[in-house]
């Protein structure tokens, strides 16, 4: 949040619908930001980012206040955009007149009320709704969720989409800067490692943001008008430079302790099929005939 706000800038209001930056930063009737910022419900970012952006409009327009650039951030964790605020979200990214950007962070669990499943989990994950058991050894046998291909290829008229990880600080708030200034609705989906919720010692959270791009787990890119473009290391996998293997992700966490070598091989085949069969490398599930055996 930190990065995004320094990169947005002082003429910058920020909506924050429940989730864990929302306990995070509103201790005791305060909060730490140094910019407007306004408390949504779970599901509501796209419609509180589309609402805030129409009414500074409507101010503006009717000479209210001073017509100047605004810029309007709705963050959101991966329970309340991918899941419970996604049709809000996809909404507002069909309103190509109103600038905004919508930020969801994504820690991959409902972790704000003790680590719940999410669509964002990935496959195998220990949580409290997909304990690993003596009957059921892998409870949560889905694959992740890919919310930012998803909005991407469904809203070809949303100018800007990207996947950042904030192990890579300086390119993140790159890219929240050309969401903010590209015009129109944007998406940004932001990969989060979470200490207690991926089960891991806190200093190795910026390992762990890392290698989820190095294992080719986490893609990075961007889609602007139209155009994919790959960056940073995964840019270099795009280009030749090998992956390393998923088991070095997964392993320095705690929610995959009850892998076996059959559920590693098996996540490292998903992995791969990304790679090797997906028309676009790690953005969109489709291939070509040729490719499907």
């Amino acid at each position: 949040m930190k990065l995004m706000v320094k990169a947005a800038g002082p003429r910058t209001i920020v909506l924050g619908s429940t989730g864990c930056m929302y306990v995070a930063n509103t201790t005791y009737y305060t909060t730490p930001w140094v910019v407007p910022w306004m408390h949504t419900q779970l599901g509501s970012s796209g419609a509180a980012a589309l609402g805030t952006s129409a009414g500074l409009k409507a101010l503006m327009r009717k000479g209210k206040m001073k017509s100047e650039p605004i810029n309007v951030i709705a963050f959101c964790g991966d329970g309340g955009g991918a899941d419970m605020g996604l049709n809000g979200i996809s909404a507002t990214l069909t309103h190509k007149d109103y600038n905004c950007l919508i930020l969801m962070y994504d820690n991959e669990s409902y972790a704000n009320t003790d680590i719940q499943l999410s669509g964002s989990t990935p496959y195998g994950a220990n949580t409290t709704f997909s304990p690993p058991g003596s009957v059921h050894r892998l409870i949560h046998t889905r694959w992740k969720k890919n919310t930012a291909g998803m909005l991407a290829a469904g809203h070809p008229e949303c100018r800007y989409v990207a996947t950042v990880d904030a192990s890579y600080a300086v390119e993140m708030m790159n890219k929240v800067r050309k969401a903010l200034t590209i015009g129109g609705p944007t998406f940004i989906h932001s990969l989060d490692p979470c200490p207690k919720g991926w089960d891991y010692d806190p200093m190795l959270s910026h390992e762990l943001g890392e290698l989820a791009v190095e294992t080719g787990v986490f893609p990075l890119y961007e889609v602007e008008d139209g155009v994919v473009r790959h960056y940073g290391k995964t840019k270099a996998i795009v280009e030749g430079r090998p992956r390393k293997p998923v088991r070095e992700y997964l392993l320095k966490q705690g929610r995959f302790a009850h892998f076996t070598e059959e559920d590693l091989e098996y996540f490292q085949s998903k992995v791969d099929e990304m790679w090797n069969k997906w028309e676009i490398p790690g953005v969109i599930p489709f291939w070509k005939e040729g490719k499907a055996k």
